[in-house]
C-alpha cells in the first residue's frame, strides 16, 4: 500500500474509533447542606460561588438549577442545591477551584438528626 493510502486508512480508522467513544453522561444531583448556626449567609454565598465557578468552567448544564432555603426543627437553616453536572465523572476528579469551594462548604455545615452536614444524592429528572 502506498503512503498516502495508508495515511488515509489510518485517519479513517481513528475517526471511526473516536465516533464510537461514548459521550459524557450528565448527572443530576440534589445536595443538602445543614448550615451551622451563624454560618447561613456565608454558606449561601459559597453555594452561589460554586454555581458561578462551575458554570464558568463549563462543568454543569445551565438548567435546571435551583437553590432552596428552608427552616428545620429548632429554627435551623438548611439549603438544597439541585443541578446537573455536564458529565457525571466531573465530581470524581474535580478541578482545584471546585475542590477549594467544597472544602469551604464543609466548614460551614454540621451534622443534624443523624444526617451528615452535607449530603449528595443522584436524581433523575422526571419533568421540566
Amino acid at each position: 500500500m502506498r503512503q498516502p493510502a495508508l495515511a488515509a486508512l489510518a485517519a479513517l480508522t481513528m475517526g471511526v474509533l473516536v465516533a464510537q467513544q461514548p459521550g459524557p453522561t450528565p448527572e443530576t444531583v440534589v445536595i443538602t447542606f445543614h448550615a451551622k448556626p451563624g454560618a447561613e449567609a456565608e454558606l449561601a454565598r459559597v453555594i452561589a460561588q460554586h454555581w458561578a465557578v462551575a458554570r464558568e468552567m463549563n462543568l454543569v448544564q445551565a438548567s435546571p438549577h435551583l437553590t432552596l432555603r428552608r427552616v428545620e426543627e429548632g429554627n435551623k437553616i438548611c439549603f438544597t442545591d439541585i443541578f446537573t453536572w455536564r458529565d457525571g465523572a466531573i465530581p470524581d476528579n474535580p478541578p482545584p477551584a471546585i475542590k477549594d469551594i467544597w472544602a469551604r462548604m464543609s466548614q460551614l455545615v454540621e451534622s443534624r438528626g443523624g444526617d451528615p452536614g452535607l449530603a449528595i444524592a443522584s436524581a433523575v429528572i422526571v419533568s421540566r
